[in-house]
């Protein structure tokens, strides 16, 4: 017998024989929906609508939400029900860009990475192969021949982006 407090020593403590998950182990007369059946009390009110939650709105969204899924019934104080031509909330790249034309050292990683893996996956090659089998040289064979059919989206701090091919930026 062992010495410690917790009782250990190699002994079985499992009781074989006790409850489980027998015959008896579930009450087959208990009801989940006792006290919610229509007409009863405790059940939705006769012509009222059913809050889940405890929020207001459709199914338990709140308005914010509604209107981002577009089941709002009607605009918001100071939004004009035409908009501004596009998605509500949808933001549009800039026109003018701002960011350096050069494609930084991050930015040849992913994309290298992001077409060796389409590559591996079966993926077109564009540019002729000269017995290249390693999908990461044909990527750099690809992006140094400015073929990789990706864009690069550079986000700014105000929110805004711009989207770059890159076949338009500089590789060194």
């Amino acid at each position: 017998m062992s010495d410690d407090e917790f009782g250990g020593g190699g002994g079985d403590d499992y009781d074989y024989e006790g409850g489980g998950f027998g015959d008896n182990a579930f009450d087959e007369n208990y009801d989940l929906l006792q006290g919610n059946q229509a007409g009863e009390e405790g059940g939705p009110p006769e012509g009222g609508e059913v809050q889940l939650n405890g929020y207001e709105g459709f199914n338990g969204a709140e308005q914010d939400q509604e209107m981002a899924n577009g089941n709002a019934t009607q605009p918001q104080e100071g939004q004009s029900a035409a908009g501004s031509g596009g998605l509500t909330g949808e933001r549009q790249a800039n026109k003018v860009r701002i960011t350096t034309p050069y494609l930084t050292k991050y930015e040849r990683a992913r994309v290298l990475g992001t077409r060796a893996l389409q590559i591996s996956m079966n993926a077109p090659v564009l540019v002729p192969l000269d017995g290249e089998t390693d999908a990461l040289q044909i990527a750099i064979k690809e992006l140094s021949q400015r073929k990789i059919p990706l864009i690069i989206r550079r986000y700014l701090p105000d929110g805004s982006f711009e989207d770059w091919s890159v076949s338009e930026l500089i590789t060194d």
